[in-house]
Formats: C-alpha cells, structure tokens, sequence
C-alpha cells in the first residue's frame, strides 16, 4: 500500500521538483498540492494523507502555523509532517520541532534523504538534517525554561539504552541491531518512552535526553 504525501510550497517549480521526486518512487503517491498554509489545512483535513511535505516561508499561514494546527499540542489525530525549507534558522527549526514536525530538512538535502525522511515520518519515526541536528539540540538545552520535569515511573535500563540511540537518531531497525532485539520490542519501548516522559514523539525524545544529559 502507498504512502500518500501532500506536498506544499508556494514556488511552482520548487513544488513540482517534491512531487517528481516523490512519485518517482515506488511505494510514495502524491495525492494533493497546495501552494500556501490555508489550502494545506484544507487538503490535508479532506485527504488525510499519510505525511504532509510542507515548506516554511509562505503567504498566509506558514509552514510552522500549519504544522502546529495539525500535528500540534492537543490535536485529536496528528498528521506526520515533514518541513522542507532554504533556511537554515535556528528559529525556524527550533518553531518546527515544536510545532509537532517528525522532520526537518533544507532543500539542498538531496532526493535520497527527502524519502528517508518521508519514510521516518511515515513509519512514526523522525528525520532532522543531519547538518542542523546537533545545533538544534543544543540550542533546546540551552533555552530551556528550567528544570527538566521527571518521570513518575523511572525509565527501566534498557528504555535507557533506547532512549539514547533515539537521540543519537537510530532508527527502529537501526536500534533493533545494536541491541540484538526485535523490531516490535523497539516500537513497544519507545511508546513507554513517550507515555513516561509525556512527549508526542522521537524528536521530543531526543529533546529529553538531551536537556537531562544523556548525551
């Protein structure tokens, strides 16, 4: 079954380069584009799509606004978005890691990690640039606003070994292999990990860990 992508970006040649990109591979359909934030909301709340390709910098609402109404705090039932942008901000990044995004990539990344990064969000995993991710977790223990609140129940030592090859940016698989577990036993820990740090997914995992020290 394919996974369907909505991609979003207000340049027609930008936006036509994602969805060639995106529909040459096998197991990727782009079902709808929209070229700014309020028809992305509408197409995504029609078409309920599995990941949703958005850009930042658009007129009307922009990539972080849209991410936040659908995949934000309080969203009954979150899409997986990916943000693509030219703008390599701190803010900006820092606004869509908040907002809910599962990815973050600049659009120089290249077309093999475009569909690495469709293929995380899609898989309830996450994908940051690998040229903004230590900056960016960096930049969250820096500004955070004070202590990191604790679990009430204390992580179990293998939730803790999880818990660091998250924030390392392991994969499910990736993490399977390094510890000699299976695959389902990696996706029950990481759901323990998000019930017991009360966070929404891998990206916040990592946050954790690194505004506690982990790594």
């Amino acid at each position: 079954m394919s996974i369907r992508v909505v991609v979003v970006d207000d340049q027609d040649l930008v936006r036509t380069g994602l969805v060639m990109i995106v529909n040459a591979h096998p197991d990727f359909e782009v079902v709808g584009e929209a070229a700014d934030g309020l028809a992305a909301i509408e197409l995504v709340t029609r078409l309920r799509p599995d990941v949703l390709l958005i850009d930042i910098r658009m007129p009307g609402l922009d990539g972080v606004e849209v991410t936040r109404r659908l995949a934000g705090p309080g969203v009954a039932d979150p899409v997986a978005v990916v943000v693509i942008t030219t703008f390599d901000s701190d803010d900006y990044v820092l606004g869509a890691v908040r907002a809910g995004a599962r990815g973050f990539l600049l659009k120089d990344a290249g077309p093999a990690l475009l569909i690495q990064a469709i293929q995380a969000a899609a898989d309830g995993e996450a994908l940051i640039a690998p040229s903004v991710t230590p900056r960016l977790l960096a930049t969250l223990v820096d500004r955070a606003p004070g202590p990191v609140s604790q679990p009430v129940d204390r992580l179990t030592p293998r939730e803790e070994e999880v818990l660091v090859l998250v924030a390392k940016g392991g994969t499910n698989a990736e993490i399977a292999q390094e510890l000699f577990i299976s695959l389902t036993t990696v996706k029950t820990h990481v759901a323990a990990l998000m019930a017991k740090l009360g966070v929404r997914n891998r990206v916040e995992i990592a946050m954790w860990a690194y505004q506690t020290h982990r790594v």
